[in-house]
């Protein structure tokens, strides 16, 4: 009984005595009635220290130490009372030993070690020293049991990559950066993290940092590294939390190659949020060139027509030409210069669609420009088409240019209308065929046009398809029937005869024009017929139709039934058609209607003139000699009262 006692004042001088390392003093304690043992009067600490001190130092780290003085008490109690009804009951620490620790313990136990901010610790506590607890050994059953050493090794890299993104959030707080800034921001670093948990577990090896913590050489990594200065500059240029989080992580430790190249894009006057663009799709090659190489591109586009404030334009919106090395740039630009492009027109090209020279491979333009040469055009005309409009070698032949041809064979376009729709509207084989072209080809058969006319519509006015159909094309439509005259049964034929009145404006063009017509005294329903009859008259501008109106009424002193009969009149020049062969009936006295006057080429008009003249004079001849012959009779037979006075 007296050595049980004896071992329950040691456990108790022991806790005292790590009570007393920590210079926490046992009066602090909020329950100062739970250490009866250290206050007890029969016996003296100071004597039970100097006797068993070696004894206790020995065995200090086979003693259970608990988190604080209320537990040590009541584990004191607790023992005390096991002791005394079980004599063969082993002490706490041999069980211990002989005990499995559990899965979920190891991995407190290990998050707990590497954990960057820990729990208040007090007195007792069993990681007040911030030391690994002693985790002993698996037994062989645990072995066979339990094989979760990968495990292990994954959830404590999983912690100090935790450990490591708290680490940078704190130095990002530091450089005044908002919390969800961070928070965003770190969530595209995930290899940048990575890379400063390699670059601090590597300086465990250096001199100066051999004896720091896995903490502090993390943060003296980070501070070295000035990636938050090279955050709030990218910030400061416009580059968004992805982009700068793209970058950080592509630029494998080398973050000046990030600034170095930024500067350079600004030169080349890249602004903006595209300078962000320029460095995430250049390629992940582009922070490792040299700025030689990149000027060397820069000035043979400048010597090829490209100029020098364009340059930005260019790379902002392409920046793969940066990717390149110079022979690549040099077959790409000799490619389009082959087919007789124009130097001027090059860079004018690139301008218009920088795509064409980094965006496709040497093989996809090879293909594009045979095609296109299927629809009987030469190299030089290839050439001049995508100068005029690049984008075309944007689009893909599979997804848009056969079915966009199959469905133009299935209208009834012939090779050659499809051809000329290329070279004057070439957009078209660029826009989507579902989406854009096929609802307005169905419009035209809803309004009445012909299914056969329906090709020769688009091959005449390719820039129809291009129209919106609810903004331009309807909206013409429905002027023509309402305020123009033109009937239902006849608002087909007018756009099948001049489909170019779906390109004019309402309020500038066919507005005015129909106001005008009014006002010569054409009633609506008869308008309707001029224009059905020639749909063009809507579109000559009104200075161009008041001079010929004027000459009409005043000169030819024609009625206005004419007009009505010919409103083809206005598309025949007053100068040279209208007036000479005014003057040539005048002098010759013939009259002729306005549609055999004007509607003929200058033989076909010089003859008819001659035949009128000789119908005339053989018409003036028959009239005479009769006229002669009655006078004749006359004089020769005397009247009744003469031959009465006779």
């Amino acid at each position: 009984m007296l050595a049980s006692q004896l071992q329950l004042h040691q456990l108790s001088a022991v806790l005292l005595h790590q009570t007393h390392r920590y210079d926490a003093p046992p009066t602090t304690s909020k329950f100062p009635h739970l250490f009866p043992i250290s206050c007890s009067p029969h016996h003296h600490p100071e004597t039970l220290q100097n006797q068993d001190t070696a004894t206790i130092l020995n065995n200090e780290d086979n003693i259970l130490r608990t988190h604080n003085a209320q537990s040590t008490a009541l584990l004191l109690r607790h023992l005390s009372t096991q002791e005394q009804q079980n004599p063969h009951y082993l002490p706490p620490e041999k069980q211990e030993n002989q005990q499995l620790l559990h899965r979920e313990a190891k991995e407190k136990q290990l998050k707990i070690s590497l954990v960057n901010r820990r729990t208040p610790q007090f007195p007792g506590s069993i990681y007040a020293n911030y030391s690994l607890p002693s985790v002993q050994g698996p037994s062989k059953r645990e072995k066979s049991d339990l094989q979760y050493d990968d495990g292990m090794l994954m959830k404590a890299l999983e912690i100090r990559r935790k450990v490591t993104v708290e680490i940078f959030k704190d130095a990002m707080r530091k450089g005044k950066f908002g919390i969800t800034y961070i928070n965003n921001l770190v969530l595209e670093l995930s290899d940048f993290i990575d890379y400063v948990m390699i670059q601090a577990a590597s300086m465990k090896q250096l001199p100066e940092f051999s004896m720091s913590s896995y903490n502090v050489r993390a943060e003296a990594f980070i501070d070295d590294s000035n990636v938050v200065p090279l955050i709030r500059w990218l910030k400061h240029n416009s580059l968004s939390y992805p982009q700068i989080g793209k970058l950080i992580s592509t630029s494998r430790g080398n973050l000046d190659s990030i600034r170095r190249l930024a500067e350079w894009l600004k030169l080349i006057h890249v602004k903006g949020r595209f300078i962000g663009v320029a460095l995430t799709r250049a390629g992940g090659n582009i922070l490792e060139r040299s700025l030689e190489e990149l000027d060397e591109i820069v000035g043979y586009l400048e010597d090829n027509g490209l100029r020098r404030e364009w340059m930005g334009f260019v790379v902002s919106r392409c920046p793969e030409i940066l990717s390149f090395n110079m022979e690549e740039v040099k077959f790409r630009t000799e490619f389009y210069l082959n087919m007789g492009m124009d130097r001027n027109d090059f860079g004018t090209m690139l301008f218009d669609c920088p795509k064409v020279l980094g965006y496709l491979s040497v093989e996809e333009m090879n293909q594009k420009v045979a095609y296109l040469k299927e629809f009987g055009l030469k190299n030089e005309d290839v050439g001049r088409l995508l100068a005029f409009k690049p984008q075309l070698m944007i689009c893909s032949i599979e997804d848009r240019w056969k079915p966009l041809v199959k469905y133009f064979y299935y209208l009834g376009i012939s090779k050659d209308g499809m051809r000329r729709i290329l070279t004057v509207k070439p957009m078209i084989f660029c826009v989507d065929l579902e989406k854009t072209i096929v609802p307005k080809v169905q419009f035209l058969r809803d309004i009445g046009v012909q299914e056969d006319a329906i090709g020769s519509v688009l091959a005449k006015f390719p820039t129809l398809l291009t129209y919106s159909l609810y903004k331009k094309i309807r909206p013409v439509v429905i002027f023509l029937l309402t305020k123009a005259g033109v009937s239902q049964q006849d608002i087909g034929k007018v756009i099948a005869l001049g489909p170019e009145l779906l390109g004019c404006s309402i309020v500038n063009k066919l507005d005015h024009n129909v106001k005008y017509f009014l006002s010569l005294g054409i009633r609506l329903r008869v308008l309707g017929g001029m224009v059905a009859d020639f749909p063009m008259l809507l579109r000559y501008n009104i200075d161009v139709l008041r001079p010929k109106y004027r000459y009409l009424r005043r000169v030819m002193v024609r009625p206005l039934q004419d007009l009505i009969e010919f409103p083809r009149f206005f598309s025949y020049s007053l100068d040279e058609r209208i007036i000479p062969r005014h003057k040539i009936m005048v002098e010759n006295r013939i009259n002729f209607k306005l549609r055999y006057m004007l509607a003929s080429t200058d033989e076909e008009f010089n003859v008819r003139v001659n035949a009128a003249v000789e119908r005339r004079r053989r018409f003036e001849a028959g009239i005479m000699h009769e006229h002669t012959q009655d006078n004749e009779v006359i004089k020769t037979i005397p009247c009744d009262s003469q031959r009465t006075h006779d």
